[in-house]
C-alpha cells in the first residue's frame, strides 16, 4: 500500500514539470518581460500549503474562464503576484481545459446560463455540435452567431464554473497537501522506530 504512494507523487511531479513553464522559459516572453523582477520571485516558486492550494485554485479559474492558450499561462504569471499563489502550479492547472474539455466546458457553461438567467439560446443547435465533436472554431462560431443570449449566458455560466472549480480545486489541495503532509511524518516516525529497533538488536547482540 505505502509502495505505491512515492510512484504517486512522483507521477503528480513529472505531470507538472511537462506542463509548466521553467523559470526561465516564463521569463523570456515579451508579455511577462515588463514584470519579470516580480514573477521571478523566489516565493512564488516555492512550495508551500498556501501557495500549492492559491495557485491551484487560479490556475483552474484561469484555465476555465479564459479558454484562450497562452493567455492562461500568462494569467496565472501575472494574477499569481498579487495572490502569492504557485506559478508551476497554477500554469499546470491551466491544462485541464484543453481541446478536448473546451466542447464540454462551452455547452455547460451555456446551458448554466440559461438555467440561471432564463436565456433562451437554440440548445439543440449545441446538442448536435457537441454530437458531432464540433472544433473550437465551429463551437466559436455559433456563439457569435448567437452572439445575444449566447454571449450574456455563456459568460455568466463560464464565471460560476471557474469559481466553483477554483473553490473546488482549493479544498481538494488543501486536503491533499495535509494527507501529503501526514504521510510524511509517519514514515519518519516509522524511519526513526525501525533506526531505534536497529540498534537496541546490534547492542544486544554486541552484549
Amino acid at each position: 500500500m505505502s509502495g505505491g504512494k512515492p510512484k504517486d507523487k512522483a507521477f503528480l511531479m513529472n505531470w507538472i514539470r511537462r506542463n509548466s513553464p521553467t523559470r526561465e522559459e516564463l521569463l523570456e516572453s515579451r508579455f511577462v518581460k515588463p514584470f519579470a523582477h516580480r514573477v521571478a520571485h523566489s516565493h512564488l516558486w516555492r512550495f508551500s500549503r498556501t501557495s500549492v492550494r492559491r495557485g491551484t485554485a487560479l490556475g483552474l479559474f484561469v484555465g476555465i474562464f479564459f479558454l484562450i492558450p497562452g493567455v492562461q499561462i500568462l494569467g496565472v504569471a501575472l494574477l499569481a503576484l498579487p495572490f502569492r499563489a504557485n506559478i508551476p502550479i497554477g500554469a499546470a492547472m491551466t491544462f485541464l481545459s484543453n481541446p478536448v474539455t473546451t466542447p464540454l466546458i462551452l455547452a455547460a457553461s451555456v446551458w448554466l446560463g440559461n438555467a440561471l438567467f432564463g436565456l433562451n439560446t437554440r440548445m439543440s443547435d449545441l446538442y448536435i455540435l457537441y454530437d458531432e465533436g464540433a472544433s473550437f472554431t465551429e463551437w466559436w462560431h455559433w456563439i457569435s452567431d448567437n452572439a445575444g443570449p449566447t454571449l450574456v449566458g455563456g459568460l455568466a455560466g463560464l464565471f460560476v464554473i471557474s469559481v466553483v472549480s477554483a473553490i473546488v480545486g482549493y479544498i481538494l489541495a488543501s486536503v491533499i497537501w495535509d494527507n501529503w503532509i501526514r504521510l510524511r511524518w509517519r514514515r519518519k516516525i516509522r524511519r526513526a522506530r525501525d533506526q531505534r529497533l536497529e540498534a537496541s538488536t546490534s547492542d544486544a547482540a554486541a552484549g
